[in-house]
């Protein structure tokens, strides 16, 4: 490793917190990491990592050095995106929902690795908001209004929601046939993992937002229990449409209260406020956004 490896696996298990994710993320040996950071304390003349059994985290001097490495990494990758005419090189870790990832970028994955063989992505999946430094992402892709600021976004598309239920609830409860028509109906509780609250159903009408709380036995945090309680009739459910395409399709979800449906939620492309934005990222996020474009199922 030369000095400039040395520096990025060193902002690695900074954000990590973790030699072992750090040497997978960069594709190299454990002990070729342990190394190479044995060797830059030697450099520097002062312990930059403070290491336990379960946890690695960085010195005072540590912590001076990282952010210093930060904006050297970051000048050096400016550099050669503005003057390289090479195919961007590098490892990518992506954070995104997991059925978004499977429905709409692992089927044109194989073209965009095609056009940048210098790439390595590996996808962590969820629907909860992951601390993007500490986890040591580069860019988590999220669906909804988000309040932080301290983390720079990209808009890369919208997602249509739609409110659905399945024929058994319906056959029990009726089909609304107006957001106000909901009197003894109830929903599968979607909590927020913001203020741990049940979040409330919306409906678009005549160019206005109204909120409907419904009453209901069960919640959950989890997209996909969510779906599951809802195709096993527990109550009216609201998601973006793409999630409920094979569902309806076959009959195990219907869709209600079409002409009122929700806004479209936002996608955004989240990653850290003081970092550049570096090539690899740059045509990744470029190559989503064009997905999203040509993508009519996003666009209402």
């Amino acid at each position: 490793m030369d000095r400039l490896d040395r520096l990025e696996l060193f902002t690695r298990i900074v954000e990590a917190g973790s030699f072992a994710r750090a040497a997978r993320d960069l594709n190299v040996a454990r002990s070729t990491a342990t190394n190479a950071i044995n060797l830059l304390e030697r450099e520097t003349g002062v312990r930059l990592l403070a290491r336990t059994t379960r946890h690695v985290t960085a010195t005072p001097e540590g912590q001076e050095f990282y952010a210093r490495a930060r904006g050297i990494l970051a000048e050096v990758e400016e550099t050669f995106g503005t003057f390289g005419s090479a195919s961007p090189q590098g490892y990518l870790r992506i954070d995104a929902p997991g059925l978004l990832t499977r429905t709409f970028l692992v089927p044109h994955l194989p073209a965009f690795l095609s056009a940048y063989p210098g790439l390595t992505i590996a996808f962590s999946q969820s629907d909860r908001f992951s601390n993007i430094v500490q986890d040591g992402v580069d860019c988590a892709l999220r669906a909804g209004h988000l309040d932080d600021s301290s983390l720079r976004r990209r808009r890369l598309g919208d997602l249509p929601e739609i409110t659905c239920a399945s024929p058994a609830y319906l056959k029990r409860h009726g089909i609304p046939q107006d957001f106000n028509d909901l009197e003894g109906h109830q929903m599968v509780g979607f909590l927020s993992s913001r203020t741990g609250e049940v979040m409330p159903l919306e409906f678009k009408h005549e160019g206005v937002l109204h909120h409907r709380r419904l009453d209901c036995v069960v919640s959950t945090d989890n997209s996909d229990t969510a779906a599951a309680l809802a195709m096993q009739g527990l109550g009216l459910i609201q998601a973006p449409s793409y999630r409920f395409a094979a569902d309806l399709a076959s009959g195990a979800l219907v869709e209600v209260l079409e002409k009122s449906r929700p806004e479209p939620l936002p996608l955004n492309a989240l990653h850290a406020a003081d970092r550049t934005v570096s090539r690899r990222l740059g045509v990744f996020l470029d190559w989503v956004a064009a997905l999203f474009a040509q993508d009519g199922s996003t666009s209402g």
